[in-house]
Order: structure tokens, then sequence, then C-alpha cells
């Protein structure tokens, strides 16, 4: 069976990669807007009997999902063999219970969407707080990548005497993986909760820390409030500015310029999500599970 790569609008220069690298078909459709704001979508490809590497990373999802929905049935109605849907940010993982009465469990409803129109999902490091894995929501196959090995890889080659730093204990297992693959050291902060409002932060080893890089790492930058609240702990304890790395770089509202106003020296992110700060290539980690790739 052949391959045909597509992609949704702003996800081009990822499927480019992608489809060069497997050395298969560009799928060729348009998706665009009425005036009125409905979409349009025309699949120019011939698919018939093809398998579809679908690539939308889902940031903004409520945007996308339409057009997202509109070009898989259109595809499956033209006679594909299976659609794969590369989703490096997969939205709607965080209300994964119903914290007061009455809320939507959003991430169910939006999986049960997603699960009605593609046949597989590929994504990388989903927010998988209450749930051990995709499928307990997902009814297709999903392969879940991680990020880690690409961040840690980027650190050794990009910041000498790097020191990974955790902002709290429940970072320690993530924030030691980075560190362990980068070939670097790792403190986690200690907090003192004296009060509501009164929080003594501590770094261990400081004194010996004291001419390395700080390197804060998170899966998720959206509002950034937790790196922005590390960075100037780090600042008051005469550290030198950080470098702030995270897998998908959301950045809601103001949140990218806050974080270097803050005091940190450099943020970096992966392209899962398309930003300035883009530096760590992800498709070499895709690559892997699909079909025809011969990386291993």
């Amino acid at each position: 069976m052949s391959t045909i790569v597509f992609a949704l609008p702003g996800n081009e220069t990822l499927a480019d990669n992608i489809r060069k690298q497997l050395g298969v078909e560009k799928g060729d459709a348009v998706v665009r807007h009425f005036p009125d704001d409905e979409t349009f979508v025309r699949v120019d490809s011939d698919v018939k009997e093809k398998d579809v590497l679908l690539v939308c990373t889902l940031d903004h999802p409520d945007e996308k999902l339409l057009p997202l929905y509109f070009l898989s049935q259109t595809l499956k109605e033209l006679g594909v063999r299976k659609i794969t849907l590369i989703a490096p940010y997969l939205a709607y993982m965080r209300q994964d219970k119903r914290f007061n009465s009455g809320e939507a469990i959003t991430s169910e409803l939006f999986a049960k969407l997603v699960s009605g129109f593609v046949d597989r999902i590929v994504t990388i490091d989903p927010h998988l707080h209450r749930r051990s894995s995709l499928e307990e929501i997902y009814t297709v196959s999903a392969t879940v990548l991680h990020a880690a090995p690409l961040i840690s890889e980027w650190i050794r080659n990009n910041i000498p005497h790097a020191l990974l730093v955790g902002p709290d204990i429940e970072s320690e297992q993530w924030v030691s993986a980075v560190a362990k693959d980068a070939r670097a050291p790792f403190v986690v902060l200690k907090k003192i909760r004296h009060g509501d409002k009164d929080v003594e932060v501590s770094i261990p080893q400081i004194v010996e820390f004291k001419h390395y890089t700080p390197v804060l790492v998170d899966d998720i930058i959206s509002t950034a409030r937790t790196m922005i609240e590390t960075v100037g702990h780090l600042k008051m304890a005469g550290m030198r500015p950080p470098v702030c790395v995270g897998v998908h770089g959301i950045f809601a509202g103001d949140a990218f310029m806050e974080l270097l106003r803050a005091g940190a020296d450099r943020v970096v992110t992966t392209n899962s999500i398309i930003h300035a700060s883009n530096r760590i290539e992800i498709a070499q980690v895709i690559l892997k599970v699909l079909p025809n790739s011969t990386i291993t």
C-alpha cells in the first residue's frame, strides 16, 4: 500500500519534513474559509486505497477540529485505507474529571470525537495526569512518543555546564531523566511553607553550582507562572540567568515575553507547536513509528 501525507494549514513544514524523510507522496488539498467563516475542503490528490498521514498539531483546537473532521471524512469517502493523525500536541487532556458538579469531562468527549474519524493517533508527551494511557479514552490505536531524548541532546550540544532544575518534588522524575541523558547534574527546589503566602524556597548545594547554567524543563509552557516563579528564585539565589525549555510552547497571552522579562536567558521549545522559540526538531522521533521509515 502506498502512503500519502496531508497537512492542515500551518502544519506544512513538519509534514514536508516527514514526507521527504519517508520518500512518499505529498497530498494536495484545499482548506479555506468562505466569507461567512464556514469551512471549504477539497482533496485534489488520488487517495483511493492509500494510507494517509494527516499532520495537524492541536493547539487552538476549537478552530481546527471542523476542518480536520471535514478533511478526514472526505478522505474516507474517497476510498483511503487508513488515516493516521499526527498531532504532536494533543489538546483537551487537562479536564479529565468532573471537578465541580455539572462540568463536562472534555477530555473524554474530545477523544470520542477524534476516534470517530481517524484510525490511529501519534502524539508527543500528552498531559496524562490521572490517566495511565490514551487508550483509556481513545478507542483507536494511540502511539505516545517522548521528547525527553531530543531535549537532552539539545542541552548536551548547546549548554555547557548545564544544571537541570526542577521547580518542585513532583518534577523530579521528569527532570532527572532529562539530566541523565544530557549527562548533567540536577537539583529540585525545596519549598517550606510557613503560611498561605509565606513560602521559603531553597536550592540544594547552591555553592557547588554557582558557575553552572540553570536549565528549567517542563512538558507544557502555558501561562509560564511556574517557570517565572522559579526564575525569580534562581535570581535571588545569585544563579546565572536560566535557559527555559518546554516540549509544548502554548504561551497563553503574553507568557513568552513575561518569561524573558522575568530574567530567562533563553526560551526554547520543540516545534510541536509553531513558535519563534522552536529550536528542537521532533520529526526524527515521529518517523520511528511510521510505515516505510528506515530510522531506528
